[in-house]
């Protein structure tokens, strides 16, 4: 039990690394749109490649990256209600039930996932701008890292729940 606990500790450094990488990204989201939205309206020079920069590296680093934090912190969508009406035994099955299928889900989305993202790097995935050319092949492999990392701390929650059983 001690073991998981600790293994459970650990994975808190990746976890928040990737909250605050996705945090950061949010930052840089906004001040890149608002520069370009300044540049547009007061200099009648946009900044290039704001469309494709935010859609294909920003975003999905804000979407995807604090996965793993929020189902370390237990903040999904719930439906409370079916744990209402059953005893603390029934929602302890009901909360490890969901915490598999979570994890089969978070399996099958890393798999394929990675399977695209080994296919855009080989392709050298680009997307065209004014400026040029932006290589976006690369924000592609956010998508697998974040689910392997959410599946694995699954396992290990899964894990010390079962070893920990209902609590009364």
């Amino acid at each position: 039990m001690r073991f998981l606990e600790k293994l459970l500790k650990w994975m808190d450094v990746p976890i928040n690394l990737l909250l605050w990488i996705g945090l950061t990204a949010g930052f840089l989201m906004m001040m890149h749109v608002a520069v370009d939205v300044t540049g547009r309206t007061v200099f009648n020079h946009p900044f290039s490649g704001t469309t494709e920069v935010v859609s294909a590296w920003y975003m999905v680093a804000c979407a995807y990256l604090p996965l793993a934090w929020i189902t370390r912190h237990d903040n999904h969508i719930v439906a409370g209600v079916f744990q209402q009406i059953g005893t603390k035994r029934f929602a302890y099955y009901l909360e490890c039930a969901v915490k598999v299928f979570m994890l089969v889900y978070m399996a099958v989305f890393t798999w394929q996932t990675y399977l695209r993202a080994v296919q855009q790097t080989r392709a050298g995935e680009v997307w065209e701008a004014a400026g040029g050319f932006i290589p976006v092949w690369p924000s592609r492999w956010m998508l697998p890292v974040t689910g392997a990392l959410m599946a694995l701390y699954l396992i290990i929650r899964i894990a010390r729940d079962l070893v920990r059983g209902p609590q009364n």
